[in-house]
């Protein structure tokens, strides 16, 4: 089969991807400066390359699949096939302006807006019907105004950066997060839309995995159906008898976000000798 060529973002993002990678047992190793990662599988080939170019390299067909920001894909208006959301590296795309301009001065004034996403903050512009010039920036978006610009339009997380350089907030234009793209061409190739679905499914595991434990307990034959009916499980809980007959070993896996609650529920149900497991992969 044919390698599949995977452009990964570099940058911030990387490393959130790169781990994803690992977990799902394909290693990638990145020397520094390189742009060319070497992959612990034959039939799998990595670049390393902006997360603006992503969308445009996949639609234009030399490479497979790709890991990017929906909002740059937004941004470049890349034909590509979306093949799953991440769910990390969140962000909104927000228009946000010095705390000094009110409402009435962003009807009248000529706004000089500066924004590394030109097309979306066009769009946006447009729509709000306001009067403006557009600079483009190439980072640190927010240290343009108030000398350099009267608005800014650029992602954040929390928000906390454009507060600590005097800026409000005024719309949220789009939200995005990390997501898995695939080309067309790569999806019409039975072989490789086999392996990038292969991928997914790998991937779906790893991020299910991080957000349950398995937990194990033991509990006497008279507790055992009121633990039973008391503890939330996947499907069900897997049972077998302790040695001796003396009661039932219980397993199941929950929600992390449960553990704080089910711990002392569990224990007044009769489990005991109750331990905590982290998981790897959980396919459905």
């Amino acid at each position: 089969m044919e390698k599949l060529k995977i452009l990964l973002p570099k940058g911030r993002i990387y490393e959130n991807v790169s781990t994803l990678f690992a977990e799902a047992g394909i290693s990638i190793y990145l020397p520094e400066r390189a742009y060319r990662p070497t992959v612990n599988q034959d039939d799998l080939e990595a670049k390393v390359m902006k997360p603006q170019n992503i969308g445009k390299l996949l639609e234009l067909g030399a490479h497979d699949i790709g890991f990017t920001g929906i909002d740059w894909i937004r941004e470049t208006n890349a034909d590509v096939v979306e093949i799953l959301d991440l769910g990390f590296d969140k962000v909104r795309i927000v228009a946000a302006v010095p705390n000094e301009i009110n409402d009435e001065t962003l009807k009248t004034k000529r706004m000089i807006v500066a924004t590394e996403y030109v097309a979306n903050a066009e769009a946006w512009l447009k729509k709000q019907n306001l009067n403006y010039i557009i600079v483009r920036t190439y980072g640190a978006t927010e240290v343009f105004p108030p000398d350099d610009a009267d608005m800014i339009i650029d992602n954040t997380a929390t928000g906390r950066t454009l507060q600590e350089n005097g800026l409000r907030i005024i719309d949220t234009i789009m939200e995005s997060s990390t997501r898995m793209f695939a080309s067309k061409e790569a999806m019409a190739d039975p072989e490789k839309k086999q392996k990038i679905m292969e991928l997914k499914m790998l991937f779906e595991a790893v991020l299910a995995a991080r957000s349950r434990v398995m937990l194990e307990m033991n509990v006497s034959k008279a507790r055992f159906p009121e633990l039973v009916q008391g503890i939330p499980s996947m499907k069900s809980p897997t049972v077998s008898p302790l040695y001796g007959d003396d009661g039932y070993a219980v397993k199941t896996v929950v929600k992390k976000s449960e553990v704080p609650v089910l711990m002392p529920k569990l224990k007044s149900l009769g489990a005991t000798d109750i331990i905590e497991y982290e998981l790897r992969k959980v396919m459905p």
